[in-house]
């Protein structure tokens, strides 16, 4: 883990390694959620990045009688 400062203009650097481990690129979009104490930052993807990222889900969950 790193710790980043955050900017006069509330901006962060995302370290390299970060950054490299992610696949993010300059002008990527980035969700951000306030959770709990802590901020989340969520890259957005391309549908067709997303293609297939389900493949060998357990499927067997246990389901109420209400739903199909």
């Amino acid at each position: 883990m790193e710790a980043v400062k955050i900017s006069p203009k509330f901006q962060v650097v995302i370290p390299r390694d970060v950054r490299e481990k992610l696949h993010l690129v300059a002008g990527q979009k980035m969700q951000v959620i306030a959770y709990g104490n802590r901020i989340e930052l969520i890259p957005e993807r391309e549908i067709a990045e997303m293609r297939g990222f389900l493949r060998g889900i357990d499927t067997t969950v246990e389901r109420e009688n209400d739903r199909v």
